[in-house]
């Protein structure tokens, strides 16, 4: 019995391998035509991505189930706070998030062939080892919350491998919110991790639940206050996780 399940998961990482592959490849003149004709034309882009997105779900047997989506308001933009457990938040997230947004995504990504262009396109890249490089980033995430495009930002910095429900927060998000004004809106993704743990490619089908929290207002705050913002984030977030175990 243990043979034919291993063969069966064989065969269905080898799958999921095409299924990411052949679609990322059919959808990508969508995704990246619209960033080379400027910025402008980055609601087009994120629309393929979503529609990868979807296919990659629907192909692989592996549901997002979405809650919360009440929270998000038409025409405003956010910083988006998530956890991050495995490479599959990635799809669930672009799903749930109307509209274009801005993930700070770091530098290693460019080197997976074919997805490194994509991230090269639609993300901010980031070198984390590089002073230079994260204040750039930062800068560049400003520009474009003041242009009302929202940003996505993993607080953690990497995935999380602990057995915790969340590694301790950095404070770059948190400064950006206060620096702009620009309200919180934490995610929490919710059973990623189990179908495919970071650091392998141990893929198995399932359902992964996304849950938006309530926005958290930086109105007012200054800098002094990063660390009282980060922590109220972290409750708040582990809370939400706690309560949809």
């Amino acid at each position: 019995m243990k043979i034919v399940q291993t063969i069966l998961l064989t065969f269905y990482k080898v799958w999921v391998f095409l299924v990411f592959s052949v679609f990322m490849i059919l959808y990508l003149p969508g995704i990246i035509g619209p960033f080379l004709l400027g910025q402008r034309f980055g609601n087009i882009g994120y629309f393929f991505l979503w529609l990868w997105s979807w296919t990659f779900s629907i192909l692989t047997f592996i549901r997002y189930e979405f809650h919360g989506t009440e929270n998000f308001k038409k025409g405003k933009s956010y910083i988006y706070i998530s956890n991050h457990t495995s490479f599959l938040d990635i799809p669930g997230i672009r799903m749930i998030i109307p509209g274009q947004f801005r993930p700070l995504a770091k530098k290693e990504l460019l080197k997976i062939p074919v997805f490194g262009w994509i991230a090269k396109a639609a993300t901010i890249i980031v070198d984390r080892s590089s002073p230079e490089s994260r204040k750039k980033s930062i800068d560049r995430l400003k520009q474009f919350l003041k242009q009302g495009i929202s940003i996505l930002i993993f607080a953690e910095g990497t995935q999380n491998r602990s057995k915790e429900l969340l590694q301790p927060f950095h404070d770059g998000a948190f400064r950006i919110a206060i620096d702009t004004q620009r309200p919180i809106l934490p995610l929490v993704v919710i059973g990623a991790g189990k179908l495919m743990p970071p650091s392998t490619i141990n893929l198995r089908p399932g359902k992964i639940r996304i849950y938006v929290g309530d926005e958290i207002s930086t109105e007012g705050l200054t800098g002094t206050e990063v660390q009282a913002l980060r922590e109220k984030t972290f409750k708040a977030m582990e809370d939400l996780i706690k309560r949809n175990l």
